[in-house]
């Protein structure tokens, strides 16, 4: 053996009872997992002592937006940090690729414009040396990377190169073309096929993302390509037309998994996202609703307004170039147009809105929006855009979008009928980070809360996602599997507080948080992190193909 590592307690991802085991790598691949003290070290053979540590398999994180990221960081910081070892990106229906020439540039604004992605990062650090989806698999696969990367083909970047820019059903030819693409992208290796029917999805120059133009024939169309191969998973963001009935018939006509985005627990919809878990659940087929273990709480500004895009009004913003949104805010014909509908779409949120970072309101910073609004005689709506003018369109808002109702949530993570993602990893970078999601899990819901147990917790992050999406020899501490492995501190596993850094390309910021109790990781047999350091230029990490 190359590697064994001893004196841990094993939690193997397949839901079993911890025990205490030893475990023998040779290259990549785990050869032995035996009672402690069965296995003997060889001469050359490394040994790690473990002691007091629980190790498990590495966590795969289903839901990530690393498309364009994984151009310039072959680190996929943040979740490398956090006991992730691989992710699956593309979701949601958007990505890189395929591309012609043409449309990179509607692409970089869609990206921006609903995945709050740095225009000035995706312009600098992306390197367009693909145009079709093998050539950018082909590209993945070459980069030398800390993590294994899987991923989908997106809906949009499809439509764009199938039916250009065009706001229209497809006809029967591009749909055909569609397919064959489809089928190209998935023989290369693709994990499936990735749309969105989100309202809120408005995308380049402030219009609905292509995807929103299919017609569910469309969809059908595209999905039985991965039933005809017998392999791929369909993703999905919700939308009209589009939820479980729909999801029950895709799965069961095509045999095919399909997971959807996203199932939120809503503080003032107590018990609704277990009714819909159970409404889904009654009827056939494989389907997963993703679920996030955290708040979805974005900071946003004014210059970047992504989660006001559902809004009507708020779509004339977004078609703007940046330099040019502050004189729509100070038009009084736009207010009093946008002001009754973001009042009424936003009013369960302007309690949980409050200003996070600003210069010229020092004042401001932390009390919700609705309160100093009624205290200033104005309405929260007014307040917002006045306050982001006066300080020359800087100040930030902490915003808490959905996830809310925190004990469903925890009735969800004990529900094993959902599947748990929507970290985002990847996207709204300067807006959230939620790459931390798998040890916040450990830290909050199974140590904190105790509501689920840490078998529960590591099957969540691992067996779980490695039977829904199909990853091969991965996900479980198995012989045979892959080596890839996290030992961490129970006891002192979970995240740090939110900080700022500008480290993208162009010296665009973004939101990081870090792990606490992760001690040792390997990808592929290949320490990447020791002592809860990482190991500098260890770069394992391979393409997963389906």
């Amino acid at each position: 053996m190359d590697l064994l590592l001893r004196g841990a307690t094993l939690v193997d991802g397949t839901g079993g009872p911890a025990r205490p085991a030893d475990v023998a790598v040779e290259a990549d691949r785990i050869t032995a997992v035996r009672d402690p003290g069965e296995l003997a070290p060889g001469p050359g053979t490394e040994v790690a002592d473990l002691d007091g540590l629980t190790l498990a398999p590495g966590f795969i994180d289903v839901h990530t937006h690393y498309d364009a990221q994984i151009l310039w960081d072959g680190d996929l910081t943040p979740s490398s940090w956090h006991g992730v070892t691989s992710v699956v990106m593309g979701n949601c229906g958007f990505g890189v690729a395929p591309a012609r020439p043409e449309h990179r540039d509607v692409i970089v604004r869609t990206l921006e414009n609903v995945e709050g992605m740095s225009l000035e990062a995706l312009n600098e650090g992306i390197d367009w040396c693909f145009e079709t989806y093998p050539d950018y698999l082909a590209a993945v696969d070459a980069r030398a990377k800390r993590l294994n990367v899987g991923a989908f083909i997106g809906h949009t970047p499809l439509r764009l190169f199938a039916v250009g820019g065009e706001e229209r059903p497809a006809t029967a030819a591009e749909t055909e073309t569609m397919r064959g693409i489809v089928r190209e992208a998935l023989r290369a290796g693709a994990m499936g096929f990735s749309t969105s029917r989100q309202p809120a999805h408005q995308g380049a120059y402030g219009r609905p993302v292509p995807s929103r133009f299919a017609e569910n024939d469309e969809i059908h169309a595209i999905a039985s390509v991965l039933g005809e191969l017998g392999k791929g998973v369909l993703q999905v963001s919700i939308g009209p037309g589009m939820f479980v009935d729909r999801f029950s018939e895709i799965a069961v006509r095509y045999g095919v998994p399909v997971t959807w985005t996203a199932l939120v627990a809503r503080a003032d919809k107590p018990g609704a996202a277990l009714r819909t878990v159970e409404r889904g659940a009654a009827l056939p087929g494989e389907v997963y609703p993703q679920i996030a273990c955290r708040p979805i709480v974005m900071q946003v500004t004014m210059a970047d307004p992504t989660p006001l895009g559902e809004i009507d009004e708020w779509k004339e913003v977004l078609a703007r170039p940046r330099s040019e949104r502050p004189d729509l805010y100070r038009d009084p014909s736009w207010r009093d147009r946008a002001r009754p509908a973001t009042l009424e779409a936003w009013s369960r949120r302007w309690r949980k809105t409050s200003v996070e970072e600003t210069r010229a309101h020092p004042g401001a910073a932390g009390v919700p929006l609705d309160r100093l609004a009624a205290d200033r005689g104005t309405t929260p709506f007014d307040l917002m855009l006045d306050l982001a003018l006066d300080d020359g369109m800087t100040t930030r808002f902490r915003i808490v979008l959905e996830n809310d109702g925190d004990d469903e949530i925890g009735d969800l993570l004990a529900d094993e009928r959902t599947l748990l993602g929507l970290s985002d990893a990847g996207a709204h970078a300067s807006q959230l980070c939620d790459a931390c999601y798998s040890t916040h899990l450990l830290g909050h819901w199974v140590r904190e809360r105790e509501a689920i147990t840490l078998e529960q917790a590591v099957w969540r992050l691992t067996g779980h996602p490695h039977k829904a999406f199909r990853v091969a020899d991965r996900g479980l501490v198995r012989e045979g599997f892959h080596a890839d492995l996290v030992a961490f501190d129970a006891d002192a596993v979970g995240t740090t507080p939110v900080e700022r850094v500008h480290d993208q390309p162009g010296g665009a910021d973004r939101l990081v948080v870090r792990s606490t109790g992760v001690e040792h990781m390997w990808v592929n047999g290949v320490a990447t992190r020791s002592g809860g350091e990482d190991v500098e230029g260890a770069r394992p990490g391979r393409l997963i193909r389906a």
